[in-house]
């Protein structure tokens, strides 16, 4: 199991001021957390895809639904498994999901990352994919990919930063409109496996 727990040793003095502290506990999350992802996952869509899909569907998400979403995600095949990143009061600002693949080029697949607006930039999302990397790795899986909207140009350039390449597309509805999606890989998580 993986558990960051990330201490920031500070020496002040007198008069000094600190800005954008990030004190994170990542863990792997149970059905307890769903509430607080389903939150995150509902605000994360309406943040990052408002634009980019139609407004009735984001305006249609709610938690309740998002909290069965993930329920059920956490039932179903292929060793599904979800990370969250908690703030220093105690409030889940991010996670990540996994779960194994049955395919000839990756073994498993980073499902979904999503982060409140205000906790972007902030490296949670490069500590929740290396959460996802260590898990993977721990079960024998060396090779991961992630399916990106290409609108995002955000999480695009997100994931090529983090060594991630291109290597396919799709077309897929969202909310009746018809969007591109990029696939992207890593062929050896084990770098990202540090990045944490």
């Amino acid at each position: 199991m993986v558990v960051l727990n990330l201490t920031i040793k500070l020496v002040l003095h007198k008069g000094d001021v600190i800005q954008g502290v990030n004190l994170l506990q990542i863990r792997k999350a149970s059905k307890e957390d769903i509430k607080s992802i389903a939150k995150v996952y509902v605000d994360g869509w309406k943040t990052t895809y408002k634009g980019f899909v139609p407004g009735n569907y984001l305006e249609s998400l709610t938690y309740r639904k998002a909290e069965q979403k993930w329920m059920s995600f956490l039932s179903s095949e292929n060793n599904p498994f979800i990370y969250i990143a908690v703030n220093e009061d105690g409030k889940t600002i991010g996670f990540a999901a996994g779960k194994g693949l049955d395919s000839d080029k990756f073994d498993g697949e980073l499902y979904a990352l999503y982060l409140l607006q205000e906790s972007r930039g902030l490296g949670t999302g490069k500590q929740l994919v290396s959460a996802i990397a260590k898990h993977f790795t721990e079960q024998g899986m060396n090779s991961m990919m992630v399916w990106v909207m290409e609108q995002n140009r955000s999480g695009l350039g997100f994931y090529e930063r983090m060594g991630a390449k291109a290597y396919l597309r799709r077309k897929n509805e969202v909310g009746g409109m018809l969007v591109e999606d990029v696939a992207y890989g890593w062929e050896d998580v084990s770098a990202l496996c540090r990045e944490g």
